[in-house]
Order: structure tokens, then C-alpha cells, then sequence
């Protein structure tokens, strides 16, 4: 039998067959269950008029009441009717575009009418533009709450006269049909210890409240259902990957790890790193496949991490790999851990697409034989045609660019997959990590090696580029290094790249040869250009490098102290941070410039601001969060956390908090919920997937 809220929405009879077409394009409305979690944003006090001299403001809809005392059909570029209303302090004008004979007809001049919209300023005055309206004597007939909801519409719905009142009015159809037919999807033993309403008093509070104690009521039980399934689903993804998939047992920890913690360490681990390696060391000797996200900012030293776990690996017979999505990046991984193991009997290699034939060979050979050790690379270690002879660890570094399958492509390169840790630079906040990586153990390396110096972040105006220059050459003269970064987006790119060469243009004419040496590094010179480029810089033979976002992951500089970013305000956060995150390397003072146009918006200046205020990068993820939504941060926007209809991860972090407790509680002791008193959480999870088995569910 179809759940009632499965019903489809053309099934009420209001609602024609068309209208329901929009619904589904627009809002992606299709049955009852999708128009009752259609919620209002805003609600309408009913009993609040406005009048008409006293309207100030475009901000909020509002309601006001008076006669219609003149209509007319003006014609101009289209037509378009003009109804005048009045009351006792003034009039205004109501103006519409589509339906003009109907809406005509619709207004009776002498008649009170209720007008409900958002007024216009236009040319000095405040006007309706396409307003929701109902005789006075009718609003007193139909006004059954005081709070009325207001629904998110689009241009094309209000067209069709799908308005908000017309959603409030089908939602209330919904309503009436639905007296015990919502069922609950909540066990009784949840709904009681934590006080919630039940899911049909829930649904009919949120549309229609009785009062604001009763929205709030409302408002709770509908975040905590949207919260815990999804975390009741992480917890079952996690349960799933470990039953079906057995794991290598890495119990020594060996020569290889112990030469190289007791002799080749080139610093103290930090008391984050030693704790993350612990964590990782336990789960790579459970028996089941590890799956877990290492977080860390930049410079936290994630990349030694992954090494002491690649080492043990070794240890225990295996093979390791790590997985990079640029060829950059893949590089720089290889030189760090080369040099890391310089003084042991070990064999690291690079595969990238840039890997000639000649040498792929005998390395492909190599590999498959067992004597590479630790293989780095890019996607190309994908490919079918690369074999491991045992591989039983695999680090997949920025984890936001690779999709599932290509995971899925690295656990294929053992009978038994390999233990899998994913890095990613980018600092996620905990609420994002734990809806994004719900199903991954997570790891957080949250403090910086000892002895490093803050970045101090400064912002500086168009107007302050004699400043710039001035410190620029103190800090050369003081033998350090320069980055000059600007934007290269791909829209702009024709214009970016004429900034970036008048902008490299007017350093040289500022820093002469032979005294200064300027490098130059962007996306469209050669590969090899480029490598020569940064090379020059490396080996300190330039003094300032000008460069586009090329070098966000790239070589490590310790000499270079000085990241001047120009345009700033057109980069994001998150890129700002990693950007930034390229100087500081070294034990010397560095420095961070944001150079902005004079004029700022508001979002600009919050951007810069945050900058300025802080080098943690969970809080400027925080704060990207915050500014930006879930959906645009580290590649989440295929995570489905944009699918949250009601609750807010960043303002309800202590529900999100005490929900995924609950769910790992509740699948930890029923991990297949058959238990009866779980029966709703059962069946509303295989209604959900359309699938009756649930531990098929992933």
C-alpha cells in the first residue's frame, strides 16, 4: 500500500495536471510528503495591517487594506493594469502584467480588498508589483491562525498563479486529508526521552502554527528527523564497509617505522600528529578495512603523518600508495618523502601522465613484482594497467577531487581492499565533516609544529602600492623571497591575464635588473617553462616570483616569507588561507598582503577582515561556511548536505552533536535496527531507498 505522503500531488483536485508540471520543475514538488516539506520561510502575522503612508521599506512582505477606487490598462512597451487603492492615509498603486482581464474582472471598484506582497520603490514611490489579494470580507471568512505562512515562489509560478497563498491553501488541503495518516518514522523511545512532537503534529505546527511556543516545538522535532536519518545513515554506510569489507591486519609496527622515527625524523611530532597516528595504527589492526579522513590545515604536517602509516604498512609486508589530483602536487609529495627517506633501503617512485613510456616499463614491472615500496602519483595510478603486487594502504590526498568511483578503482587494486586514509588540506568545520564524511572515521591534526612563526596578514588599498614596494624591497634586501599572486579565473581569463602581465610589468620597471631577478609562472606557458620558473625560485636565484594560482599547491620555498595577493577581494576564503599557506614554511617572520581595489561590498571586507583576524583555518572555514553555505565548500556540493530542507549546520551544531551520538548508539547495538522498537526507523529508511532489504542500504 502507497504511504500517504507518496501520494502524487496531482491527486488533489485543485491542482491541474500543468500546474503540477511547474510544481515539479520549479520546486521540485511531486507528491504530498514533498509539498508539506516545502516549508515557510517567514510567517505572516495575520492580524498586523500596514498603512499605506506608513510603508518605508522593500524589505518584507506585508499587508495592507483599502478600497480599489480606480483601475485602468495602460499601454507602453507591453500593457499593463493599474489598480488604485486607498485608505485612510494615502494610496497605491497595484500593478500587474499577466492575467489582466481576469484580474480586471476580479476587482470591484468601492470594494475593501486585503493586499499581501512585497511593495516596489519606483520612481519615488512605493508600489505592489503583482501582489496576492482577496476581498476584505473574504480574508475574515478564511483567517483561521494568526501566524500565516509565507512560501518560497519563483516568477514562473506566480504566473500561473501559483502563489504562496495558493501553496498555503493546497497545503492545507494536504492537511485535511492527513488526520492519522502521517506515519511516524521516529520510535516512541526517541519521541519520549527527548520530547518531541509526534511527525503529524509537527508537519501541521510548521505550516499553521498556534503560536510561536508551538513553531518552535514544530521547528525542533523536524531538524532532529532531518539530523538523525542523515547521520543514522552514515552510521549504516559505516556499518556496511566494515561487514563486507575484511581488512588486512597490520600488526607489527617494525624496523622500517622504528629506524625512521628513532634516526630520519626531522622534527618532534606534534602532540596532534602522535595522537592521529595512534588512531590510524589502532584501526589498521582491526581486521576491517580502514576508511578515515585526515584534517589538518596547512604546513600541519599531514604528509609525515601519512608516512609513518605508510611505513608500517611496509613493516608488515605491504605496499603503499598516495594519490594527488595534480601532478604538482604528486611531485612535491615525491620529493618530500624522498628526501624523508634518503638515509633508508627503500624504493619510492612517481607515476604521473607526464611519466615517459620508456620509464613507465620498467617501473609498471617493478611494481607488480613487489620492489617499489611506495608508489606516488596522479589519477594515473587508476588505470588498469597498474598492479601492486600487495598494496594494503592507500592515501588519497585532497579528497573533495576524487568521486567514489575512483576510490572505488584504488580498492580494487587488492583482492582485499586496501586500507584507505583521505587527506585534504582544506580545514572542513566539524559539522560539515561529520555530514559530508559522516561515513569515515575522522582524524583532526589541530596544532602547528613547534616553533612556527603566525603569518601576519595584512591588508593594504589600490591606493597604497608605494608602501607595498617600499616593504617589498626591506624584505629583499633582508635576502628573503616574494610571491605576487593574482587571480586567474577561468570566465576572465583574457582579462586576468592582462592584469597579471601589467602587473609583472610594472614590478620590473620597480625592481630593475641586475639588482632584482623576477620569475613569471601562469597556466598557459609550458610545462616545462614553468618548471624552470619555479626551479630559478627555489634555488633562490629570483628574488620575487609573479605568478597566478598555479603555485596554491606547489613547491615549498622555507626562503620565501613575503605572499603578496593582489585583487584579493575575488578570491574566496579558503583559497586565500591555502594561498597564504605558502609562506611561513621557514623559521623567519612572514608576512601576508591582501591588496584590494578601494571600494569594498560588504561580503569583501568580511573576507579580508576574517584574514586579517585570524591563521587558524577551521575558524576562516567556519566563517566561509557561514558566509557561503554548505553547498560550495570543498567540493561539497555532491555530498548532499544541501538537501537539509530545515535545519542549519551551522547554527544547529549541538542537535547535530546529540543526533549522531544517537544513531551510532542505535547501530552500534542493532546494526540491522530488527529490533521492533525500531521498526519505524526500519521502514521509513526502506520506504525512503525504495528497497525493502535494509541492510542493502548504502
Amino acid at each position: 500500500m502507497m504511504d500517504f505522503l507518496d501520494t502524487p500531488i496531482e491527486h488533489l483536485s485543485s491542482i491541474s495536471e500543468k500546474k503540477a508540471n511547474i510544481l515539479k520543475k520549479e520546486i521540485n514538488v511531486s507528491t504530498f510528503g514533498d509539498l508539506l516539506e516545502h516549508y515557510p520561510f517567514r510567517y505572516l502575522d495575520k492580524s498586523k495591517f500596514t498603512k499605506i503612508r506608513e510603508i518605508a521599506s522593500e524589505e518584507t512582505y506585508i499587508q495592507v487594506v483599502g478600497k480599489a477606487i480606480k483601475k485602468e490598462i495602460l499601454k507602453g512597451k507591453g500593457q499593463r493594469l493599474v489598480i488604485t487603492l486607498a485608505d485612510s492615509t494615502g494610496t497605491i498603486e497595484l500593478v500587474f502584467f499577466q492575467g489582466l482581464k481576469w484580474i480586471s474582472d476580479s476587482f470591484v471598484l468601492g470594494i475593501d480588498y486585503v493586499i499581501f506582497g512585497k511593495p516596489t520603490f519606483f520612481n519615488g514611490l512605493f508600489n505592489f508589483a503583482h501582489p496576492e489579494f482577496e476581498t476584505l470580507t473574504s480574508y475574515k471568512r478564511t483567517a483561521i491562525d494568526t501566524f500565516f505562512p509565507i512560501y518560497s515562489t519563483t516568477e514562473r509560478m506566480k504566473n500561473s498563479f501559483l502563489t504562496s497563498k495558493a501553496l498555503a491553501k493546497y497545503t492545507q488541503e494536504i492537511l485535511s486529508l492527513a488526520v492519522n495518516r502521517i506515519e511516524e518514522n521516529l520510535p516512541q523511545y526517541i519521541t519520549k526521552h527527548y520530547n518531541l512532537y509526534t511527525r503529524e503534529r509537527a508537519l501541521r505546527e510548521i505550516h499553521f502554527p498556534k503560536n510561536e511556543e508551538n513553531l518552535a516545538k514544530a521547528k525542533i522535532r523536524l531538524k532532529f528527523e532531518e539530523l538523525f536519518f542523515m547521520q543514522l545513515e552514515n552510521q549504516v554506510k559505516k556499518y556496511n564497509n566494515k561487514s563486507a569489507n575484511k581488512g588486512f591486519v597490520f600488526s607489527v609496527v617494525g624496523d622500517s617505522f622504528n629506524n625512521f622515527y628513532k634516526n630520519n625524523l626531522p622534527f618532534t611530532l606534534t602532540n596532534a600528529q602522535q595522537r592521529v597516528v595512534k588512531e590510524i595504527r589502532n584501526d589498521m589492526r582491526t581486521g576491517f578495512q580502514m576508511n578515515r579522513l585526515l584534517q589538518g590545515d596547512v604546513g600541519s604536517g599531514k604528509t609525515l603523518v601519512a608516512l609513518l602509516c605508510m611505513l608500517i604498512a611496509i613493516d608488515n609486508g605491504f605496499q603503499a600508495s598516495i594519490i594527488a589530483p595534480t601532478e604538482i602536487l604528486a611531485q612535491q609529495h615525491y620529493n618530500s618523502i624522498k628526501n624523508f627517506l634518503k638515509e633508508m633501503p627503500l624504493n619510492v617512485c612517481l607515476l604521473t601522465g607526464s611519466s615517459k613510456q620508456k620509464e613507465r616499463k620498467p617501473l609498471l614491472n617493478a611494481l607488480a613484482e613487489g620492489q617499489v615500496n611506495i608508489l606516488i602519483g596522479t589519477h594515473a595510478i587508476l588505470e588498469d594497467n597498474v598492479v601492486f603486487k600487495n598494496l594494503g594502504l592507500a592515501v588519497i590526498d585532497e579528497q573533495h577531487r576524487f568521486g567514489v568511483e575512483q576510490r572505488a578503482k584504488m580498492w580494487s587494486k587488492n583482492t582485499t581492499p586496501p586500507h584507505v586514509l583521505v587527506m585534504t588540506a582544506t580545514p572542513i568545520p566539524r559539522t560539515l565533516a561529520m555530514s559530508v564524511y559522516g561515513d569515515l572515521e575522522c582524524s583532526v591534526i589541530d596544532e602547528l609544529p613547534k616553533g612556527r612563526k603566525p603569518i601576519q596578514t595584512t591588508h593594504l588599498f589600490d591606493r597604497d602600492i608605494l608602501t607595498l614596494f617600499n616593504f617589498m624591497r626591506k624584505q629583499i634586501d633582508l635576502g628573503r623571497q616574494i610571491y605576487v599572486v593574482y587571480p586567474l579565473i577561468k570566465e576572465s581569463e583574457k582579462m586576468d591575464l592582462k592584469d597579471l602581465m601589467d602587473g609583472y610589468e610594472s614590478i620590473v620597471r620597480e625592481f630593475p635588473l641586475p639588482k632584482y631577478q623576477i620569475s613569471i609562472v601562469h597556466g598557459q606557458m609550458k610545462a616545462e617553462d614553468k618548471d624552470y620558473e619555479m626551479q630559478r625560485f627555489k634555488e633562490g636565484i629570483t628574488n620575487i616570483m609573479v605568478a597566478t594560482t598555479v603555485i596554491e599547491v606547489g613547491v615549498d620555498v622555507p626562503n620565501a616569507t613575503v605572499m603578496v595577493i593582489e585583487n584579493a577581494e575575488r578570491f574566496g576564503l579558503a583559497q586565500l588561507h591555502q594561498l597564504r599557506g605558502r609562506v611561513g614554511r621557514g623559521q623567519e617572520q612572514s608576512y601576508c598582503i591582501l591588496r584590494t581595489k578601494d571600494e569594498l561590498s560588504q561580503e569583501g571586507l568580511f573576507r579580508i577582515n576574517t584574514m586579517c583576524a585570524t591563521n587558524n583555518g577551521f575558524e576562516i572555514a567556519q566563517a566561509d561556511l557561514q558566509l557561503r553555505g554548505p553547498g560550495n565548500i570543498a567540493g561539497t556540493q555532491q555530498s548532499g548536505v544541501m538537501e537539509l530542507k530545515i535545519a542549519d549546520i551551522v547554527l544547529d551544531e549541538p542537535l547535530m552533536v546529540q543526533v549522531k551520538d544517537l544513531a551510532t548508539q542505535i547501530i552500534s547495538h542493532d546494526p540491522l535496527l530488527k529490533a521492533e522498537e525500531n521498526k519505524p526507523l526500519r521502514n521509513y529508511l526502506a520506504r525512503k531507498h525504495k528497497t525493502a532489504d535494509f541492510s542493502q542500504i548504502s
